[in-house]
């Protein structure tokens, strides 16, 4: 049994390294700007990243340089022209829709609530939360609303890439603003609620959708047609990248346009954000003023309408970043060098740093690696030890048992892989769990001419365990594939 265990290991274990996690790396593919292309190299290093599509602004010129590829089934080299969810760098473009409108005679100060008379807001803070307190973090929102639905979707976005949001619109976004109650105001505390409600508040002002506000007050002026809020419905963009997470998981697109003024359901590309980083800079941007630095966030940073200003030694850098399912965006500028840079990424690897560097500033140290992805990796593909150990010590053991642990070990394995921290832990040591899931299975067969069906009496409790086992392996592998 030993023996036909430990070659079950072997064999397991080897087969296991073919279907390993494999994150994603920087391929050879370059577009652009050559020398651009080699410092984008230099500031990202190899892992992590998929593909890099880089603006830098100097002296009022811009060079783009693309690095890597789209990845999907028919993986192209990026540039500047490839879309990207954009994520939260639209909260910073919402910020600059109400310094425009300011101009026009809409005070900051303005309750939301009179922009939005309709909404039965459940707290008073939050039906008076002013304009300015949304967009700079300071309304005291909470950044989302959990709910049992949301906290499910949360785990079918960490386990299979699936959208979190699941195509929420205006509607759906402006029901949660009205359910949740605000904390401590006048702190930032940063909340992608707040500034979606900023956006459809802004929306409703001006009578059209955010969309549509959007477009014609800053993208249109500066020129942005590639960058677009996708409907539910809508076909994604043409040249888009496919976004997937640090273990190379395919992510499924974020559809939540009700969410479009914090981010949600905005594509657009690097050749477009620069456009928007280059006027801010010029001072010439709708709204343009949204970067100037008003309120205290702590830490040293100050934040405008949706802008960050922070300082980096002898560098003081305006910014903001980005992140989806499968994508990470960082978009900044340095008003005294004149120089500013757009990042856009298709993993879930943070591009900030890329970002800092090109700007000449040098990025803070990096905390340590989460707990959570860990625990994935180290816990998770080892489910099988259990097995193990029993086929092997346990004087009672039966065939229900068996087939129940080994199939928990098997939907655990395949957890750890779609959510481990395989960018810390070595992917082999997912094929080492699938190698001890082999051994254990192996044994149990081995011991199987002398095991009972249970070792208690048969009821409709014996098949419990496994019966759901199979019911959530068959649910993950159907939203895995799907």
């Amino acid at each position: 049994m030993k023996r036909a265990s430990a070659l079950a290991a072997l064999v397991v274990a080897a087969l296991a390294l073919f279907v390993a996690p494999a994150p994603p790396t920087l391929g050879p593919a370059t577009t652009g700007d050559p020398a651009l292309a080699k410092l984008v190299r230099n500031a990202a290093g190899q892992e992590g990243f998929r593909g890099l599509s880089v603006a830098l602004i100097e002296d009022g010129r811009v060079r783009y340089a693309g690095v890597g590829d789209t990845g999907g089934a028919d993986p192209r080299p990026v540039d500047q022209d490839t879309a990207y969810e954009l994520g939260s760098i639209t909260k910073p473009m919402t910020g600059m829709l109400l310094a425009d409108l300011a101009s026009e005679g809409l005070s900051p100060d303005t309750p939301v609530r009179d922009l939005l008379p309709r909404v039965a807001f459940s707290d008073p803070a939050v039906a008076g939360a002013t304009l300015a307190e949304l967009s700079s973090h300071r309304a005291g929102i909470p950044t989302l609303r959990m709910t049992p639905v949301g906290f499910l979707r949360s785990y079918l976005y960490v386990f299979a890439g699936e959208d979190p949001y699941a195509a929420a619109g205006p509607r759906s976004m402006l029901d949660d603003a009205a359910a949740v109650s605000a904390g401590k105001r006048g702190e930032v505390s940063y909340s992608n609620l707040g500034a979606a409600l900023l956006g459809q508040a802004l929306a409703e002002r001006a009578g059209a959708d955010y969309e549509t506000l959007l477009r014609t007050r800053l993208l249109a002026p500066l020129g942005m047609d590639a960058t677009v809020v996708l409907q539910p419905d809508e076909p994604l963009p043409a040249r888009h990248a496919r976004g997937q997470n640090v273990n190379g998981l395919p992510m499924e697109p974020w559809r939540d346009h009700g969410h479009a003024g914090a981010g949600g359901a905005v594509w657009s590309t690097a050749h477009d954000v620069a456009r928007l980083v280059q006027a801010v800079m010029a001072g010439s941007a709708p709204g343009a003023d949204a970067a100037t630095p008003r309120f205290d966030a702590g830490d040293g940073e100050r934040i405008g309408y949706g802008w960050f200003t922070t300082r980096y030694g002898e560098r003081e850098v305006t910014w903001h970043n980005g992140g989806t399912g499968g994508f990470r965006t960082y978009a900044g500028f340095d008003r005294a060098s004149g120089r500013g840079v757009v990042v856009m990424g298709n993993t879930g690897t943070a591009v900030d740093g890329v970002g800092l560097r090109l700007l000449g500033a040098e990025p803070p140290a990096g905390g340590g690696p989460e707990i959570r992805p860990l625990i994935f990796a180290l816990v998770f593909p080892f489910l099988g030890l259990g097995l193990l150990y029993s086929a092997f010590r346990a004087p009672v053991l039966d065939r229900v048992s068996v087939a129940t642990r080994a199939l928990w070990a098997v939907l655990f394995l395949g957890l750890g892989h779609t959510a481990g921290g395989w960018d810390v832990v070595p992917p082999f040591v997912w094929a080492l769990g699938a190698g001890v899931l082999g051994a254990a299975v192996a044994a149990a067969v081995a011991r199987r001419p002398v095991l009972p069906v249970s070792a208690k009496p048969v009821t409709w409790r014996t098949w419990l365990s496994p019966v759901i086992a199979i019911v959530l392996l068959a649910a993950f592998a159907f939203f895995l594939i799907g």
